[in-house]
Order: structure tokens, then C-alpha cells, then sequence
């Protein structure tokens, strides 16, 4: 690190680490998890520029154990990107590429659903790069005022979308509304609450770029 030269860790883990130390001092991270017997020549694509990579976290990396509840606590307020509300050293959907995307034109079919309603979510990409690349759009569900404690934002849908250097698509995503429902106990089965819903177009759980609000009745 010291000779100025550009230090890139290739990390091979099975889940998350705690890495702030590496996100601060090195000049790039390339998550290789359990690669397999081509891990290596796909590790040398995406360093040599072979192979622009499009992958996105399953999962958050948290910047420090002080953010997360006690081990043996198994509430799950503050764990995983549904409930966490603090900020993410790598969070849930996240990844770089060598090209950039600007997303445009967001929107719904309708504001106003029922249950088996579908919700068909559209919007604009658009590479802005000068590489041909894969966009992994990200749509989340987020319920406004809930009569429980519900999570921060829900991932319901996505689209991987290839697009040329300079090349615009349309993207659509379809939303079942009874995907949205919640395991209720106290009415013992499953409950979609009526009420207002944020839809939100996102490139990771952290980076929004347009929020849609739908009302089921």
C-alpha cells in the first residue's frame, strides 16, 4: 500500500465480515465468496477488464457489531436491510460496475389497488458509461403506518437489463399486492393491510432514485 500502487483484495467468504478497515484504506474490493474451480479466471476477467461486473450483495455488510443486537437476542429489530436503520458499510443490493446508469420516467399503471391486483412498475435506463454493461434494477415495498412493526423496505421485484454503451431501455416490473401481505398471529394467517404504500425504484436498498405511493383498498 505504501509503494502508491492501487491495492485490490479479493475477499472469498462464505457471508458477511467486518471490514472498515479494508473500505477505508484499500482501493478496491472484489467479493469472490466460494468461487469454484473458474473462480480464478473469473476473478482475472473483472480485474483486467474483461468482464463488467453486475453483481449485487445478497446481503449488509454493517459497518461495526456495535449497530446489530446482541447475539443471543433473536428480535430481528435493526438485523438484515428490512429492519436496519442505520447506515450500511456495503449494503443489502449493492455493486459497482464500470459504467454508470440514470434511471428516468418512473412510474405505475394506476395509484389505487385491490387484493390480486398487480402493480406494473415502469421506468427508464439509461447507460451514461462508456461500456456495455447489466443493470440490476431493484424495486422495494415499503408500507406507510403499518398497525405493527413492519420493515423499513421489502425487495419484490428486479430486472437485470443488458445495455450498450450510450443505450436507453424501458424497464418494467410486475408487483402481485398480495405479495405484500404480513404473517399476522394474532389472526393466525396472512394479512394485507389496506392503506398507502411506497414503491420505490432503486440501484440498492441505499441508493433510491424515484418513490411511487399506491393505496390498497
Amino acid at each position: 500500500k505504501k509503494t502508491g500502487k492501487p491495492v485490490i483484495f479479493v475477499l472469498c467468504s462464505g457471508s458477511t465480515l467486518a471490514l472498515p478497515w479494508e473500505a477505508e484504506n484499500l482501493d478496491a474490493i472484489l467479493e469472490a465468496w466460494y468461487p469454484g474451480q473458474q473462480g480464478g479466471t473469473a476473478v482475472a476477467d473483472v480485474l483486467f477488464g474483461d468482464y463488467n461486473p453486475a453483481g449485487r450483495l445478497p446481503l449488509t455488510f454493517y459497518a461495526s457489531s456495535d449497530d446489530l443486537p446482541d447475539f443471543e437476542d433473536y428480535d430481528m429489530s435493526n438485523r438484515t436491510y428490512r429492519y436496519f436503520k442505520g447506515k450500511a458499510l456495503f449494503p443489502f443490493g449493492h455493486g459497482l460496475s464500470y459504467t454508470s446508469y440514470e434511471y428516468s420516467d418512473a412510474g405505475t399503471d394506476s395509484f389505487v389497488y385491490s387484493p390480486g391486483d398487480k402493480v406494473k412498475v415502469s421506468f427508464s435506463v439509461k447507460n451514461t458509461g462508456t461500456r456495455d454493461g447489466d443493470e440490476i434494477s431493484q424495486v422495494y415495498v415499503s408500507q406507510i403506518n403499518p398497525s405493527s412493526e413492519r420493515p423499513v423496505k421489502e425487495l419484490k421485484g428486479f430486472a437485470r437489463t443488458s445495455l450498450k454503451s450510450g443505450e436507453s431501455k424501458v424497464v418494467e416490473v410486475e408487483l402481485p399486492v398480495d405479495d405484500w401481505a404480513f404473517w399476522d398471529e394474532q389472526l393466525g394467517g396472512w394479512n394485507l393491510e389496506k392503506g398507502r404504500y411506497d414503491i420505490s425504484i432503486a440501484a440498492a436498498s441505499d441508493d433510491i432514485k424515484y418513490v411511487v405511493s399506491v393505496e390498497i383498498k
